[in-house]
């Protein structure tokens, strides 16, 4: 699962190197590809974070063996931690990559700030343009221009455990179907000696956005407006799915852990097989080992009455504003979108495809459970802020008061109170 945890210094001062360094240049029009020499082998830079790094190595080596003596890709992985720190610094110095990919919900803010070049009409004369993942792409898009492409995709689900499940007499192949049923699995399954009912990221600001908000969303509420500038977590659906996690904290079938996981432990805790249920990303099915206590169901996130949605989150990437090589670079983008390279790289390997047509495949059809990933990405939904990360990632911000209020604390009465922060922190400027 994908952990946000960088701290509100760092993108402040993200925005202002890269806002100086759009300023300082015209590099953010559309590029002309005049710098490329066709008769030479292109060698091109890309940073991807590490978090993606298994998709980006594997994608970059094929490319590279197939393109041998024509365009080479030069892969740099960075920690996730370090990354927007790195581009900052390279984008007030022009010496952005090639290819830099990008967190979605950074994707906004790099196209806003010139970050990188507009490649709407190379997409918009692919013949699949209409499948590729349409959250990723919204974020990629700014004024009717498309900046990026989807480069990975992670969709949050409720896991669950069949072992436990038929322990505790519920029936492993009927998951929840409500948030409500959640909590009534959960008190079941916390009944049964050495279990707890529901892992829940209690301390990570944005394992909570991504798999809590999915709850809010499947009831017909919403998170954000649609510039990003006003919290809609005080309104009734978010009270309502609130107070239900709230009643599991009070009744005991939440974990205790819950309350300070920062998330670098809950896969580990649902590996145990002493948790019933928990809230992860698509990438975990590949990570955790099922054994004899440990037999994993997923299905997707419902709302308080029903329902469901996702949080479609993952990385996008874009050719650079500083690059010089702009043909080169659109060949290895839109090879990545191949059918046959998505199925080949992704797909085979568990991982969702980043075009919806493909959600179908001959991969998926072998574990349902991967179907499901698959299939959630048309539906799913993705919040933009230009302030995402210092109002909902800083383990300091306003987020975290909110639900250690609702959940730990005196519960969702309090986010009438504390969403007032929230607002605050997105309509701050950096």
């Amino acid at each position: 699962m994908i952990r946000w945890r960088i701290g509100k210094f760092i993108a402040g001062a993200l925005a202002a190197a890269m806002l100086l360094a759009a300023c300082g240049s015209e590099a953010s029009e559309t590029p002309t590809g005049e710098n490329e020499k066709s008769n030479e082998p292109v060698t091109l830079t890309m940073w991807a974070r590490s978090v993606t790094a298994p998709q980006s190595e594997a994608l970059v080596e094929r490319f590279n063996n197939e393109h041998d003596g024509e365009i080479k890709i030069e892969l740099t992985v960075v920690p996730f931690q370090e990354y927007l720190q790195k581009v900052s610094a390279a984008a007030s110095g022009g010496n952005l990559p090639d290819l830099l990919a990008a967190n979605v919900i950074d994707g906004a803010n790099y196209s806003a700030l010139g970050l990188w070049a507009d490649i709407t009409e190379k997409i918009q004369a692919l013949p699949f343009s209409a499948e590729l993942a349409p959250a990723h792409l919204e974020v990629a898009s700014r004024d009717n221009a498309i900046f990026a492409v989807p480069h990975v995709v992670d969709t949050s689900a409720l896991y669950y455990n069949k072992v436990l499940f038929e322990r505790a007499g519920l029936d492993p192949e009927a998951p929840p179907t409500t948030l409500n049923e959640v909590h009534d699995a959960a008190q079941k399954i916390s009944a049964l000696e050495d279990a707890d009912g529901m892992y829940f990221p209690g301390d990570c600001g944005g394992c909570l956005a991504f798999t809590v908000f999915p709850s809010i969303w499947a009831d017909g509420g919403g998170v954000l407006n649609d510039g990003g500038t006003e919290s809609l977590l005080d309104s009734q659906s978010s009270k309502d799915t609130f107070a239900v996690y709230h009643e599991m904290w009070n009744d005991g079938s939440m974990a205790r852990e819950s309350r300070n996981e920062t998330g670098a432990t809950q896969n580990t805790a649902f590996e145990s097989g002493a948790v019933g249920m928990a809230l992860l990303g698509s990438k975990a099915l590949a990570t955790l080992a099922e054994n004899d206590v440990l037999d994993i169901g997923v299905t997707p996130i419902p709302g308080v009455n029903g329902g469901k949605s996702t949080f479609v989150g993952g990385d996008i990437v874009g050719i650079s504003s500083n690059s010089e090589h702009v043909d080169a670079a659109w060949k290895f983008l839109a090879w990545t979108l191949d059918e046959q390279v998505q199925l080949d790289v992704y797909a085979k390997d568990g991982y969702i495809p980043v075009r919806t047509d493909l959600a179908n495949n001959k991969y998926a059809a072998e574990d349902p459970r991967v179907q499901m990933f698959n299939e959630l990405v048309a539906d799913g939904q993705l919040p933009y802020s230009p302030r995402f990360f210092q109002t909902f990632n800083d383990p300091q911000g306003p987020f975290m008061v909110l639900v250690r209020e609702a959940v730990f604390g005196s519960g969702p009465g309090s986010l009438t109170e504390t969403n007032k922060a929230v607002n605050e922190s997105l309509q701050a400027s950096f």
